[in-house]
């Protein structure tokens, strides 16, 4: 696996930190976990296009998770360059479809890729799921955050990543990033400016403990984290290796 940051801030507009996304590459096909504004851009600035990615995650709802949905959707029908013959499979909480149909009232055809390319995989909310797929095993359980947020955990070639979404603390999540061997969590506020709905450091560092996690990656960085210490507050609950995300880093899992 390798996991390629793609946005490791918020929905406040950055130039060194885009918003929410993720690329991860397992043997088993690439994932994009989230899709805030700016992810496509990032996507060509790591060596890829948008033919590459096999699998959507989209952990929430909020613009600054889900944006650039409708530009994918809408590159999908520019037949010179999207080439995929195998479809693209979106998976996000139940009531997808219907926010999608709801994007489709604004935008219409426009945003219907061809047919038979875009399948939604809808997951249950409030409560853990798993979902088999050819050399993966998907679970997602749900994040404190939204009332359609989830969490993801994704199996394949051996290695497991766990991806919070936004939450702030969950045993929810924590119990699904069980042995992870990267735990990509959210921390967006300083540990002394606790915000409801996102974690701070200790709690982000809670969870990949009680997880049994073997590295954490913090991200999801509003401002103040950059002048902020987040890795003390951190290892007082975590003793693994704790990474702070930048936009087009990679890591090898």
């Amino acid at each position: 696996m390798e996991l390629i940051v793609l946005g490791s801030g918020t929905g406040w507009p950055r130039r060194e930190r885009n918003a929410a996304g993720y690329l991860l590459r397992t043997g088993a096909g690439v994932f994009l976990l989230d899709l805030g504004p700016g992810t496509l851009r990032r996507l060509t600035e790591a060596g890829y296009d948008l033919n590459d990615p096999d699998y959507l995650f989209v952990s929430h709802w909020h613009p600054d998770h889900v944006a650039d949905l409708v530009p994918y959707l809408f590159a999908t029908r520019y037949r010179l360059g999207f080439t995929r013959e195998r479809p693209v499979r979106l998976i996000s909480a139940r009531g997808f479809r219907a926010f999608y149909e709801a994007l489709k009232g604004a935008f219409g055809s426009w945003i219907d890729p061809p047919e038979g390319l875009f399948e939604i995989l809808e997951r249950p909310r409030g409560k853990k799921s798993r979902l088999v797929l050819p050399d993966l095993v998907l679970e997602t359980a749900p994040a404190r955050h939204n009332p359609e947020s989830l969490a993801v955990r994704i199996e394949a070639g051996g290695k497991i990543l766990a991806y919070t979404g936004d939450t702030e603390y969950s045993p929810e999540v924590a119990e699904l990033a069980r042995e992870a061997d990267l735990l990509v969590a959210e921390c967006a506020s300083p540990e002394e400016n606790p915000v409801p709905g996102h974690s701070t450091p200790s709690q982000a560092a809670r969870m990949a403990a009680e997880a049994g996690a073997k590295r954490l990656l913090l991200t999801h960085f509003y401002p103040p984290c950059d002048e902020a210490d987040l890795l003390t507050p951190a290892r007082k609950f975590f003793s693994g290796e704790i990474l702070l995300a930048r936009d087009l880093m990679r890591i090898t899992i």
